[in-house]
């Protein structure tokens, strides 16, 4: 087992399935403790329970993303379980209005910020004293491409995923003096349970999205793990402030 994160401690939000399950996978696996936050109980502490079993340290925190004071109790329960913070990835996110922009109400609109972008904030708020006060680490915020795209029929999704983008810059300038990173995390499409019942759904909608890839198909989770990680590591120590892609070549049409 590496121990490149021995003694270090990281909070993921979104960490029941995915891209936040493999991520809290191999930081475990690398020595991290890991405390997953997700709204989801049962899936969440399926892989606390998977990474204690494979000699890990987990802790599940039921976490609403969109309530401050979720995000802050799940930053509070790694510094009082493990004594210290020094990684953060946020990663809960989803597409909740679709649909030309006339047609999006106020409450779709709302629903995509306050989830993708809002939570980002809050994660954010809390995060970095705790990092400061543990003498500096690192935060990656998922942008998705459409962070850095855009795409018809989900503008509010890319909006908030642009404001992502923009909110990493602001803060890796506020926080490079305390020795804290913040990058954001452009993917493409990643073969997860989501992918599967939306877009994977049929052989049509899943050859349609690996269209938009030039390197011919979508990602695995643990590729796009792999990367975090060294996102997350002191390897990436001059690293900020940076829109990083890993998307199969999708935002360089």
């Amino acid at each position: 087992m590496s121990t490149r994160f021995a003694e270090q401690v990281a909070v993921i939000t979104g960490a029941g399935s995915g891209i936040g399950k493999a991520v809290a996978m191999r930081l475990a696996a690398e020595g991290a403790a890991v405390v997953l936050g997700s709204r989801g109980k049962d899936a969440g502490e399926r892989v606390a329970e998977e990474i204690r079993e494979a000699g890990g340290r987990a802790l599940f925190v039921p976490t609403d993303v969109t309530v401050e004071a979720d995000v802050a109790r799940l930053t509070e329960a790694a510094v009082g379980e493990y004594g210290r913070l020094d990684m953060a990835f946020n990663n809960a996110g989803a597409v909740r209005a679709f649909g030309p922009v006339a047609e999006i109400d106020e409450a779709g609109w709302r629903a995509d910020l306050e989830l993708n972008l809002t939570a980002v904030f809050y994660g954010l708020r809390h995060q970095v004293p705790a990092l400061v006060a543990s003498g500096g680490g690192a935060i990656l915020n998922n942008a998705s491409n459409l962070g850095v795209v855009g795409m018809a029929s989900v503008a509010p999704y890319v909006a908030a995923k642009h404001g992502v983008v923009g909110l990493t810059k602001a803060v890796a300038l506020e926080s490079a003096e305390q020795g804290v990173r913040v990058n954001a995390l452009v993917s493409g499409a990643v073969d997860t349970p989501a992918f599967r019942n939306s877009m994977g759904a049929t052989p049509e909608g899943e050859a349609a999205v690996v269209a938009l890839h030039p390197i011919g198909r979508v990602a695995a989770p643990d590729e796009i793990a792999s990367f975090c990680a060294y996102l997350l590591s002191r390897e990436a120590s001059f690293v900020t402030g940076a829109a990083l892609a890993i998307d199969g070549g999708f935002t360089a049409r």
